[in-house]
């Protein structure tokens, strides 16, 4: 009976050594075809979830793979951090083998594009930017402050120091208000007016007072407003959702019973 528990044991430990062996192979050919596709700078991270896995590749129906890379695009100085979660990717065995994956059935696609303090900084030429949210004000009736009648995603405060005039050589660290709303397929960050509560930063804020009565208020807000397309969302899947994380801005897309592309998990 010891032997035969030892025997049991042993088959099972081949078993599972096998099928992650296998699992990972899978994920580095899986890996390898997103880079060549994607034009990325490096292989992006692949796992490919449940167990047993083998019987999911005999099946040809891989119930959940997660993708995650970093990606440049000329309209944002640094890289962007893209990921997407795929349900139901249906794929044989020997297209996989073969490497013949470039157009795959897929039940369920969620796609998310992850720009990141650093590149927030680059993007709005203030390196110090600090993203945090706030109470969203729906005085206009609008569902946000702007007054645009655009569904406000988030409602934001942005710190930064910036310069005040052309010859004012010293910067001031100051705090807006700052609409976050998807308008189609662009993100847009709207600044919408100068912010005078507390925020907690890294930084003293110039307060309002300290400011002057001869601020260009205009020019200020112009410096904390800007849009950005969302071209890179993995797989081109339509955003559908907008918000402020931790400092991140994070777009998220999704789509159902479609066919990707791997040359488009993060290009346009």
């Amino acid at each position: 009976m010891r032997k035969l528990i030892v025997g049991l044991l042993s088959v099972v430990a081949i078993a599972v050594v096998v099928d992650f062996t296998a699992a990972a192979y899978s994920e580095y050919r899986v890996s390898r075809s997103l880079r060549a596709g994607g034009e990325l700078s490096a292989d992006p991270e692949v796992t490919i979830h449940g167990f047993p896995f083998l019987i999911q590749a005999a099946q040809g129906n891989y119930r959940d793979i997660e993708v995650q890379a970093r990606a440049n695009r000329p309209d944002i100085p640094g890289e962007i951090l893209v990921e997407s979660t795929l349900n139901g990717v249906h794929l044989s065995t020997r297209n996989l083998i073969d490497n013949q994956m470039r157009s795959v059935m897929v039940d369920r696609v969620a796609g998310r594009m992850r720009i990141e303090p650093v590149e927030l900084g680059r993007l709005f030429n203030i390196p110090d930017l600090e993203v945090v949210t706030r109470p969203a004000d729906k005085s206009d009736g609008t569902g946000g402050s702007g007054g645009s009648g655009m569904t406000t995603e988030g409602a934001l405060v942005l710190t930064g120091s910036i310069r005040l005039g052309p010859e004012n050589r010293s910067t001031d660290r100051i705090s807006v208000k700052a609409d976050l709303f998807l308008d189609g397929d662009q993100i847009k960050l709207v600044a919408t007016d100068l912010y005078h509560g507390g925020v907690d930063t890294t930084a003293p804020v110039t307060t309002a007072s300290e400011l002057g009565p001869d601020l260009d208020k205009a020019a200020v807000l112009a410096r904390f407003t800007r849009t950005i397309d969302t071209r890179d969302l993995p797989f081109g899947v339509p955003p559908k959702k907008v918000q402020a994380v931790g400092g991140n801005i994070v777009v998220e897309g999704e789509g159902e019973n479609i066919r990707i592309d791997m040359d488009r998990f993060a290009r346009p």
